[in-house]
């Protein structure tokens, strides 16, 4: 059986990043099939909400690129742009905020760099993430990234799961469908504990800056 998934998500995320390595490796296990939508977690966090988040700010260029890319192109492409965009950043350590990692990965999935510039140019990219960031959240509850939503995006929602690692394949599979069970069961909730250190190259370069400014400060 093929699970049709909706996986949103925020590029700005490790954690989601490192779960979506997870999704795609069920889809090249067979195990689902999925369409990939956007959060912001910008807009989240904002007490205002949108309203006080400006359609430039640093973890909007990224979802402003992904939904023109989805609307030019295909989802497919989304998919494509956002891993390639998540190698970038988060294994290359490529800054954010720059156009040349945005072109660059757009590259690097086989599309035209110029669909960055079309995206921050055209403000209706920035009204797009918000619709469907707010329409998330309405019909969901969703708060944060990653939120996988079930029956190709029309069914139960649920935040995470949260992984630190890759499993193995057995794993990844078992995960799901406890994630999948889980999320339909409507009478649960939350569980929660500490999480391991996040397998990614950009999470240890944080682990070594945050140890040398406890050394400085000892």
């Amino acid at each position: 059986m093929i699970d049709h998934v909706r996986f949103h998500f925020d590029p700005l995320c490790p954690w989601c990043w490192q779960t979506s390595r997870w999704m795609r490796r069920l889809v090249e296990l067979g195990r689902v099939e999925v369409e990939w939508g956007v959060f912001s977690l910008e807009i989240a966090n904002s007490p205002d909400g949108a309203s006080a988040v400006e359609p430039t700010a640093r973890g909007a260029q990224g979802l402003r690129t992904a939904v023109l890319v989805r609307d030019t192109v295909d989802n497919a492409a989304m998919g494509a742009f956002y891993e390639a965009l998540g190698y970038r950043h988060f294994h290359q350590l490529e800054k954010y905020d720059t156009p040349d990692t945005f072109h660059g990965a757009l590259r690097d999935a086989g599309l035209d760099p110029e669909l960055y510039d079309r995206a921050i140019a055209d403000i209706g990219t920035w009204h797009t993430v918000i619709a469907e960031h707010e329409q998330l959240v309405r019909e969901t509850k969703a708060f944060g990234v990653p939120t996988i939503r079930l029956d190709g995006g029309k069914g139960p929602a649920i935040f995470g799961p949260v992984v630190s690692q890759m499993p193995t394949d057995e794993d990844a599979v078992a995960l799901f469908e406890h994630v999948a069970w889980l999320v339909r069961y409507e009478n649960f909730g939350e569980l929660k504990r500490e999480r391991l250190d996040l397998d990614v190259p950009s999470a240890a370069a944080w682990r070594a800056r945050q140890a040398a400014k406890a050394a400085e400060g000892s």
